[in-house]
């Protein structure tokens, strides 16, 4: 019997998007194949420990998304030990060994989809799913992300950077973008923290919360379009899916309307548009993906205008996987089912790493 491979599902996480990683871990944790998987559950608190836990136990209050939780009481502390193979280091018990064959993180936000993490990885010389760390870099900040993305010919919508100490009155910013406006923090996905305003008082009040998750936000235009969004998955040769439509009730895409509220937008798969209009979405989201240097995976969101120009917002470099997210449903509709999108990211994970381990580390005449 051929032996299992030992994936580590690592979730959690230092992030206001904590509670969506968890809620995507479990949805992955169920859905791996089994006869070829077997799943090693790390769970990382708000603290940034690292908890190795079993399903029965690693969380709480399942029943309520807004109340999900690790527990903390009921697992083993733990670290991934530097050029270890993927060694696993239990620090609550010395006796007890952990080894893993590859990480499939589902970390959403700053320390884990921002390169933090896969630079660990990479130090502790293990195979994980996703892009590396430059692309989970610069896929995270959506100042770089949209500067790259400018450079590459790509359309993007109008935006101001703004640093900490960095200051832009509402008059000007008006002026700049019009109204109304979106204001978000750079780093940060999920729709947290985002704003959508049109006066002095929602801007002023809207900086300011931007500016409790990040140290730099934007301010963007609005984009008077459909949103779509198309998933790409692959190394050197991405493919995309089919396009998507997300029709939203409320005045936008928020927090409560993509991850609590299974009716506060209606998703559209196959979006309603042309084959040339669908193609077109591909050819920029696969564009987009690779001028950002990701791999594995990746969900690019658009807006498409009336007169059928395509504006790129963002990707996301490790999208959502909870039972109502965009990125596994456009695969299944796509023709890939939930359980062979997993496995062909982690042999994504597994043959990226098989081609860096052939690299020379060294320089002989």
């Amino acid at each position: 019997m051929k032996k299992k491979i030992k994936v580590a599902l690592l979730f959690g996480g230092k992030s206001a998007e904590h509670e969506v990683s968890l809620r995507s871990a479990e949805n992955v944790a169920n859905a791996i194949d089994k006869d070829k998987y077997d799943v090693v559950l790390i769970g990382i608190d708000k603290s940034g420990k690292w908890l190795l836990g079993d399903s029965s136990t690693q969380l709480l209050d399942k029943t309520n998304p807004k109340l999900y939780k690790l527990n903390s009481s009921s697992s083993d502390s733990v670290a991934l030990v530097p050029q270890g193979g993927g060694a696993i280091s239990n620090l609550t018990d010395t006796n007890s060994k952990t080894s893993i064959d590859v990480v499939f993180p589902i970390l959403h936000g700053p320390f884990g989809e921002d390169g933090t993490v896969q630079g660990l990885f990479k130090l502790a010389n293990v195979p994980f799913v996703g892009a590396g760390v430059l692309g989970s870099a610069v896929g995270m900040d959506k100042d770089v992300m949209k500067r790259l993305l400018r450079d590459a010919g790509i359309p993007i919508g109008k935006f101001i950077a703004l640093k900490h100490d960095e200051r832009v009155s509402f008059a000007q910013a008006k002026k700049e973008l019009g109204l109304p406006l979106f204001i978000k923090p750079a780093n940060m996905g999920s729709s947290v923290g985002v704003s959508k305003v049109e006066t002095k008082k929602e801007f002023d009040s809207a900086i300011k919360q931007a500016f409790t998750f990040d140290t730099k936000i934007l301010i963007e235009e609005f984009i008077k379009g459909r949103e779509v969004e198309c998933a790409v998955l692959g190394n050197e040769n991405p493919i995309a899916s089919v396009p998507g439509e997300v029709v939203v009730k409320d005045s936008f895409y928020s927090y409560e309307t993509k991850y609590i509220d299974e009716n506060g937008a209606i998703i559209e798969i196959p979006a309603k548009v042309s084959k040339k209009t669908a193609k077109d979405i591909q050819k920029i989201a696969i564009k987009t993906f690779k001028a950002l240097n990701c791999e594995g995976f990746g969900r690019v969101d658009c807006f498409l205008k009336k007169d059928g120009k395509i504006i790129v917002n963002e990707i996301n470099t490790i999208p959502g996987f909870t039972s109502i997210s965009m990125y596994p449903k456009l695969w299944e509709a796509s023709g890939m089912s939930y359980t062979k999108l997993i496995d062909r990211l982690i042999q994504l994970a597994l043959e990226r790493f098989e081609k860096e381990k052939r690299l020379k580390t060294s320089y002989v005449k």
